[in-house]
């Protein structure tokens, strides 16, 4: 159904291919996932099937890609609408009309069908991803998985043959993106749909693969194949494959299930060897924090939190890089943020209801819950953007939507789901003197961050030019530049690999071990086993749960990470736990 032969892309620019060498075949009806650390060119691949490459792009595109049949190079996207669709990493750049129901239906209308068969698709399509109760919507007023939902919805309605999906999960909760991997493994089984899917989550996807293309990095061929026989030998991998590689199983199991199945003797040694090493070992273990009533503040026996793994196993060593001069800001108040009876009403929608959180120095707090829960509401009030309907907000003496927003940015600063709305300026180098200069950095601050959340990445680089995920890791580093004492992140790992997700560990744990608080709202369940002392679960824009990680992930089935799910009824997070532990009864 889509073959590549021999394919290299250059850029207008660019002095070197994105991606060269690529040639494999996708057969008809099976679902393919395309994996490779970030900026390794999945998104051009992706994009040379539907013809945004290089019609749309522009650059030149040696080779040749064929979709049942059609060159891509003499058909551009509108002549293969019939036969592919795409969703890529944005959906906002895909939205052509105002409703949900009508961007569901648009799509329908350019090609032509009937209007009774238009009616049928879009109903079943609102009931296949959760979207009936928001038909009517406006899209601008959805949150970004809502949207994300959305945009994979009206890409099903005209039942394309082919369909080309750029981290289709990166914002969704665990639920709704369960829902939208079976719906897509349904059509691939049942009305033999061919899938081309790039996801840095593999451990949401890899399960559902028929097979896997690895793109191991620049100028090296791909790397075609069974999951098993390629995430033998890939760079990126999920963790229920990193526990199979620590315990030598062969071949390696893809699924919580198949490792489940031969966990046994690894949970017996574990229990044998280091029947206490959950108590003060580990990432988020040995952060549990004491029982506490609604008014009580939070407070934690340890700020140490251990390394995270590096690529051989080994942990990664504390960078001094972000350690500076100048002292940590701190506040009269023992918190560094207080919320009381905070709610909040947007166009006629309650997004909070009476929250009550406190945030202290030090602290790395999870923020979870499906699509439309009130995450980014509650982090955009923390900030100033969101004014309150009533309750209140402290950082410190201030009252974030009553500051000025050159006093406030030295007291919290956000990173938002959409990075691009941080980034104005023509180069990496540019933005990171910009970056400098508004925070009162030291010159290079911003571009030592830069190098180690992105490395390889040329000052002379537009940031247009940079993934999804790398747009992501150079926002950071510009909000970073500032130093607030809280750190506000919305959906940080969106469209970053497992390497450079290591590495934004690495910096915030090192910021709170300095004393800042980081406040994550993140559907990556992995990351908060591996860096959040506490989660607070919202529902519906309330809190439903608050307490230390151990407690309210394990408890979880939807947010149980899978090192959990696997060695349960033993409460291990992640698997540098699990390696740490194994270390010590051996030298023990």
């Amino acid at each position: 159904m889509i073959r590549f032969e021999d394919v290299s892309v250059t850029y207008d620019g660019a002095a070197e291919p994105t991606v060269r060498g690529i040639d494999f075949e996708v057969p008809e009806g099976e679902l393919v996932l395309l994996a490779g650390p970030s900026g390794v060119g999945k998104s051009t691949v992706l994009g040379a099937v539907s013809g945004l490459v290089p019609h749309f792009t522009g650059g030149t595109l040696r080779g040749r890609v064929t979709v049942a049949g059609r060159d891509t190079r003499t058909h551009n996207p509108r002549e293969l609408a019939d036969v592919v669709g795409t969703v890529g990493q944005d959906p906002l750049s895909h939205f052509v009309t105002d409703t949900v129901e009508d961007e569901l239906a648009y799509g329908m209308e350019s090609l032509g069908l009937a209007p009774d068969v238009m009616r049928r698709r879009v109903e079943e399509t609102l009931d296949l991803l959760g979207l009936a109760d928001l038909r009517g919507r406006p899209i601008a007023t959805l949150s970004g998985g809502q949207q994300q939902r959305v945009a994979i919805g009206s890409v099903l309605t005209p039942h394309p043959s082919v369909i080309v999906l750029d981290e289709p999960t990166s914002a969704l909760d665990p639920a709704a993106a369960e829902e939208v991997l079976a719906v897509l493994q349904r059509l691939v089984h049942d009305l033999g749909t061919t899938v081309l899917m790039a996801e840095h989550r593999l451990e949401r996807v890899i399960q559902y693969a028929d097979q896997v293309v690895l793109l191991p990095g620049p100028g090296e061929p791909p790397v075609l194949g069974t999951p098993a026989e390629v995430m033998a030998v890939s760079p990126v991998y999920p963790p229920v494959v990193a526990l199979g590689r620590l315990a030598n199983w062969s071949p390696l199991p893809m699924t919580v299930r198949d490792a489940r199945r031969r966990a046994a003797d690894l949970r017996q040694q574990l229990k044998s060897q280091n029947g206490d090493a959950l108590k003060g070992r580990g990432a988020v273990i040995d952060v549990r924090l004491p029982p506490r009533g609604r008014d009580q503040p939070h407070t934690t026996r340890s700020r140490q939190p251990s390394a995270p793994p590096g690529p051989s196993g080994a942990t990664t060593p504390r960078r001094p890089w972000f350690r500076r001069t100048r002292t940590t800001p701190t506040t009269p108040s023992p918190h560094i943020a207080e919320v009381q009876a905070l709610s909040v009403t947007r166009a006629h929608i309650t997004a909070l209801r009476h929250i009550d959180l406190t945030i202290t120095p030090g602290e790395t707090i999870a923020l979870m819950g499906r699509n439309g829960a009130g995450k980014s509401t509650l982090l955009n009030s923390l900030v100033g953007v969101v004014t309150p309907s009533s309750g209140t907000i402290r950082l410190g003496e201030a009252t974030p939507h009553r500051t000025a927003p050159q006093e406030l940015v030295r007291k919290v600063g956000l990173v938002p789901q959409e990075p691009r709305d941080l980034l104005y300026a023509d180069t990496v180098a540019a933005e990171c003197a910009a970056a400098d200069e508004d925070a009162g950095a030291d010159p290079g601050t911003c571009r030592a961050l830069v190098s180690e959340l992105l490395p390889g990445v040329t000052d002379d680089t537009h940031p247009r030019d940079l993934s999804e995920g790398q747009r992501l890791a150079l926002a950071l580093a510009v909000v970073l530049t500032a130093r607030p004492p809280l750190l506000l992140l919305d959906e940080p790992t969106r469209g970053l690999d497992y390497a450079a997700k290591a590495r934004l560990v690495d910096v915030l744990r090192g910021l709170a071990d300095e004393g800042h608080a980081i406040v994550l709202a993140t559907h990556d369940v992995e990351l908060a086993a591996e860096i959040a002392h506490r989660v607070v679960l919202l529902a519906e824009g309330e809190v439903i749960a608050d307490g230390p990680t151990a407690d309210v992930v394990v408890s979880s089935p939807s947010f149980a990470p899978q090192v959990t799910k696997i060695l349960a009824p033993q409460q291990w997070l992640t698997v540098s736990q699990v390696r740490a532990a194994l270390h010590t009864g051996a030298g023990s």
